[in-house]
């Protein structure tokens, strides 16, 4: 009998969604696998112990005061370039720390789900440091120069342009495959609307919109205009979920208070119930990161993307109007024109959902577990000087 297979999976808190898709690996691990040993470690925190906090901080506040800056240096590194191989070539973490912690893991297979731990692994392999076969998922619609690696023996992507996107990259085909975002289990069940309605106090007869902003709470500055807004007329029931960011809480329960809106509200921090918020609603609004409109395709959610992030977020945006399972504004007064148009037109909430279920991956869990455990046996090492790569065989 052979050794007991264990699973690191190496992820980072810029966002939620490389946790989220971590941890969906893990539970489709315990559910369909449950001789594999799994493993979850936060790289970031891993590899800065100190200051990952403060990075985390400095990030969020980057993405959300200099969206511009963000999404130039994105489009300008997207291709491999002299730019890209510059930022590539910074080392951000400890080798040293690197090693000790796949020394005390010992594990059969790495998977990253954050592309800066993809990026370590990758150095760790090419120098000869280790050979453990190692996995990237990425987490968007969209690809990037940073997510692809010379030391990564395998990437699973959300769609097939994605994979063509990585083809371009010259990652060899036999490397790729198309699994669709691990979501976690719970958004792939159906559910009972109504009485998923009734156990959070919610009207049964009201169209529901379940207003996101991702992890972090990045949802905008004011809901008070929409919610007075002439275009809505008849009564719409908003389920305002704001993440970890209490201070968009609070604003937004002030501005609920002072709106004297004929619209039914409720306002929720972070949740561990999201699936059921989804599985209750009529219709999203949320930014288009990569996990959470994953989860509403499960669901046969339609969408209103609000002011995606320049980057990854419009990718995942344009991604999703192309297949028309969701609809893209861009401020406030968009936000106010499609609601107005969507929440109450039944044909369109229709197609919406109809072309969601055609997108959506049902067997993905399975199919991405599949993946990720067949690569040591599709991978052996074979070594040129002191680099290192890896052979389909």
């Amino acid at each position: 009998m052979g050794a007991r297979e264990k699973i690191l999976i190496l992820t980072g808190s810029l966002g939620d969604g490389h946790n989220q898709a971590a941890k969906a690996i893990m539970e489709g691990m315990r559910v369909y696998r449950p001789d594999v040993e799994v493993r979850i470690v936060d790289y970031l925190a891993w590899a800065h112990p100190h200051l990952h906090g403060v990075g985390t901080f400095c990030y969020m506040q980057w993405v959300k005061s200099l969206p511009s800056v963000y999404g130039f240096l994105y489009r300008r590194t997207r291709q491999d370039n002299a730019l890209s191989q510059l930022f590539k070539k910074i080392k951000s973490f400890n080798t040293d720390r690197m090693l000790a912690l796949l020394e005390q893991e010992a594990p059969t297979e790495v998977v990253c789900t954050f592309p800066g731990a993809a990026a370590a692994m990758s150095y760790l392999k090419i120098n000869g440091y280790t050979t453990v076969p190692t996995v990237t998922v990425i987490t968007d619609y969209t690809d990037h120069s940073y997510w692809v690696h010379p030391g990564t023996d395998r990437y699973l992507v959300g769609a097939e342009h994605v994979k063509k996107a990585l083809l371009r990259h010259r990652v060899p085909e036999a490397r790729i495959v198309v699994t669709g975002i691990p979501i976690r289990m719970p958004f792939m069940q159906a559910y009972d609307r109504d009485a998923l309605r009734e156990k959070y106090g919610l009207a049964c007869d009201l169209p529901t919109v379940l207003v996101m902003g991702g992890g972090h709470g990045l949802i905008g500055k004011s809901f008070k205009s929409v919610l007075q807004a002439r275009e809505l007329a008849e009564p719409v029931q908003f389920v305002f979920v704001c993440g970890r960011n209490e201070k968009l809480k609070a604003q937004l329960e002030a501005e609920i208070a002072e709106a004297r809106t004929h619209h039914r509200l409720m306002v929720t921090g972070f949740v561990d119930h999201v699936h059921e918020l989804m599985a209750l609603s009529d219709l999203i609004v949320t930014k288009p990161g990569g996990l959470t409109v994953s989860e509403a395709l499960a669901q046969e959610l339609p969408m209103l993307l609000y002011k995606p992030i320049p980057g990854q977020e419009q990718g995942n945006a344009a991604y999703l109007e192309a297949y028309g399972a969701a609809i893209q504004v861009k401020n406030t007064a968009g936000l106010r024109r499609g609601l107005s148009e969507v929440v109450t037109d039944q044909s369109m909430l229709q197609s919406l959902r109809e072309n969601a279920r055609r997108i959506r991956r049902e067997a993905d869990m399975r199919q991405a577990l599949d993946a990720i455990l067949a690569t040591r046996h599709h991978f052996i090492p074979v070594h040129d000087g002191q680099l290192l790569s890896y052979a389909n065989v």
